[in-house]
């Protein structure tokens, strides 16, 4: 196969932008190499499509952009030492997420501390998985560890060597204020850094209050509902109100802190900072659905509309991270999914499906413009199945 593809027949395509979640006039979308080249009406790109090596018919279900999970736990190649599963990320493509973005490689056996011990482990699965797609993920790794060893010439080296994450408390400090010097080195480096908030979540790491995250300033508030036990609501209102953080809520938090967060984040106009991930694999298991199960229980337990919440969980993903996916539009990376109510719903589509706490069912998968499975092994059968013209044959099968 090639990135040569046209999804066609969709019902209702998602944008992953929140301010218009659904995009008006458009059944189709044509992939070159990898990248979306079209997006438009079948009866316009009728060339397009008889161009393409594969054609995709949605059958009038919904079209999206692949989940992103902004908080996946790997560590090198597909497997956890947390929950020691094989494959887990290739099941997550089942889940739909087609992007995953590393909080730190911190369930590494033995995890370094030293300076020199913390940038080798972060370059090396940042390179690792620039040459390994489990199931055709991008995987987004090499999150450095931030530790007091970490001196400003470190960043320097990192920086250098592509490195543009970085994860704040997992590390040996006395207080998380002591922390202060590193973020501020990392974010000089042009390094991401997320921070973990809250209550302590696994033995050597230390809660963060909100004085802390106003002290340390890192651009993500990681899981601010809680990994899994949430911040006191008056420092989560600070934190929105405060700072320009981006605010993830995570499936393996606190759903009742994540729907007051959601909700309050449109009352104060700053959905555009709310940000959805897994925070998996960790205590709470391995969860292929993960990201789906969050958009679902967002999307019938707050006030926000389930497209809206889909783009948290894809374009606002892209844009705090400046990631190549999360959205259907001209020029980015052709992750794509086709879903739809699963068979046995009260609602009659994918997003229907959403608004009552429903996981669709997925009947395609695609990254990087390439069918990686159809009928998915992890989610309720789409009431509705994506079909492939020609054929295709080899794919993982639904039962493997």
């Amino acid at each position: 196969m090639n990135g040569s593809l046209a999804v066609i027949g969709a019902g209702t395509i998602l944008s992953g932008d929140w301010r218009a979640p659904i995009i008006a006039d458009a059944d189709t979308i044509v992939v070159r190499d990898g990248k979306i080249t079209a997006v438009g009406m079948q009866a316009n790109l009728q060339a397009e499509v008889d161009a393409s090596k594969y054609v995709v018919d949605a059958v009038g279900t919904t079209v999206a952009p692949g989940l992103i999970d902004s908080h996946c736990h790997v560590v090198l190649g597909d497997y956890t030492p947390r929950q020691k599963t094989v494959d887990f990320l290739a099941s997550y493509v089942h889940g739909g997420i087609t992007s995953v973005v590393s909080p730190g490689e911190i369930h590494a056996p033995g995890r370094p501390s030293t300076a020199s011990g913390v940038k080798a482990l972060a370059i090396a699965a940042k390179e690792c998985f620039d040459n390994f797609h489990p199931n055709g993920m991008t995987v987004h790794a090499g999150a450095v560890v931030l530790e007091p060893t970490l001196q400003e010439k470190d960043f320097a080296e990192l920086q250098e060597a592509g490195v543009h994450l970085a994860k704040f408390g997992f590390g040996r400090y006395s207080d998380p204020a002591d922390g202060l010097a590193q973020v501020t080195w990392a974010k000089q480096y042009g390094i991401t850094v997320m921070s973990h908030s809250g209550g302590a979540s696994i033995p050597g790491s230390k809660p963060i209050t909100p004085e802390h995250l106003m002290l340390l300033a890192p651009h993500v508030c990681g899981h601010i509902n809680g990994g899994p036990t949430s911040l006191a609501e008056d420092g989560v209102d600070r934190i929105m109100d405060e700072t320009d953080m981006a605010l993830q809520l995570v499936q393996a938090g606190n759903i009742r802190a994540a729907v007051r967060v959601i909700n309050r984040a449109v009352e104060k106009n700053v959905f555009d900072r709310v940000v959805i991930g897994s925070d998996t694999p960790t205590g709470t298991g391995v969860m292929p659905l993960g990201v789906m199960k969050t958009v679902a229980e967002l999307s019938s337990l707050s006030d926000v509309d389930p497209g809206m919440v889909w783009a948290a969980a894809t374009g606002n993903n892209a844009n705090v991270w400046d990631l190549p996916a999360g959205f259907i539009a001209v020029g980015r990376a052709a992750d794509i999914v086709v879903l739809d109510a699963p068979w046995g719903s009260t609602r009659d589509d994918a997003l229907g499906a959403l608004s009552v706490g429903d996981i669709p069912g997925i009947s395609a998968v695609i990254t990087g413009g390439i069918v990686r499975t159809l009928r998915s092994r992890n989610t309720p059968q789409a009431a509705r199945a994506a079909e492939v013209t020609p054929p295709i044959e080899h794919l993982e099968s639904p039962g493997h």
